[in-house]
């Protein structure tokens, strides 16, 4: 398969200036959380684990859209739901908690932006936000326009990233002020977006013919992979469809983007599950032994 993938040639696949901007980006971090730390006035060192986490935030994000995964999400169905599932339910977090507890801080002195931010990161806000344009996302008509107008395809890809770091700030956000959620009432906020999701992939995983047309009509489909492949490129080559580089009909393809979507999400969700229950049941074996001295009678 990837041999195949070596006609579009270098820039469809490595996306170079894609790379480029997120070195230059990744640069910045290690400069502010490094040499230039006390001058941004940073007093406490950040941890080597938050710019672990930082940089692999940074690396699947490029393997997302700018590694021959984000050509193939043009070429099948499948792989473009396994980069949806890492990009917005993985990456976010990464950022998450990649970016120091001052840097937050510096931003929202802001007015406007901690008013609006704290409004987006509302858990029924995030959770409805998220899910909703998501599932709006992979209705089929709008699907295919978006997937075929690089301007729009841009504005939608972020908005829907922007709406994942909100969803995903109530559960893994450090910062004392902004915890709005309890051990429990994140379960059960994992719970909530779990059933959320269902929908949309249920659409997808059991509906009887194929549903989009960027996957099945020729014209569409080369109306989308131009949003990667250079125009001089894509002209020279012989296509005559998404067929070409399918090993299962159509509709199968679409049914395994979907099962694969809702595993990784699963996994993904149970993960965070098991994360929160353990902190939770932790901190509640650490109330224990107060209790005790409190109901302990004097002597």
């Amino acid at each position: 398969m990837f041999s195949s993938l070596q006609m579009f040639g270098p820039v469809a696949l490595w996306s170079p200036f894609f790379f480029l901007s997120l070195a230059v980006v990744a640069l910045l971090y290690a400069g502010m959380t490094g040499r230039w730390r006390k001058r941004l006035g940073f007093d406490v060192p950040v941890p080597r684990k938050q710019k672990v986490y930082f940089f692999t935030g940074i690396a699947l994000l490029y393997v997302c859209k700018g590694s021959p995964l984000d050509l193939l999400g043009h070429l099948t169905f499948t792989a473009h739901m396994v980069q949806m599932a890492v990009l917005y339910l993985i990456v976010p977090q990464c950022f998450i908690l990649g970016i120091p507890g001052p840097l937050y801080e510096r931003v929202f002195r802001v007015a406007a932006v901690r008013r609006v931010f704290r409004l987006l990161t509302k858990p029924i806000v995030a959770l409805l936000l998220f899910n909703g344009l998501f599932s709006l996302y992979h209705v089929p008509f709008i699907f295919d326009g978006v997937k075929t107008n690089m301007w729009l395809h841009a504005l939608v890809t972020s908005v829907i990233f922007i709406a994942a770091f909100c969803m995903w700030w109530p559960l893994v956000n450090k910062l004392p002020d902004w915890q709005t959620l309890s051990g429990l009432k994140k379960m059960g906020y994992i719970f909530a977006d779990g059933m959320l999701l269902t929908p949309a992939c249920a659409l997808i995983i059991f509906a009887d013919a194929p549903l989009y047309a960027t996957y099945t009509d020729p014209k569409a489909w080369m109306a989308a992979l131009a949003l990667c492949v250079p125009q001089g490129t894509l002209a020279s080559l012989d296509l005559t469809g998404p067929q070409m580089f399918l090993s299962m009909s159509p509709l199968h393809d679409q049914q395994l983007g979907g099962v694969l979507m809702k595993i990784i999400q699963e996994i993904v969700y149970g993960t965070m599950l098991f994360f929160i229950f353990s902190d939770w049941y932790r901190k509640e074996r650490e109330k224990e032994p107060n209790l005790d001295m409190e109901l302990k009678p004097t002597q």
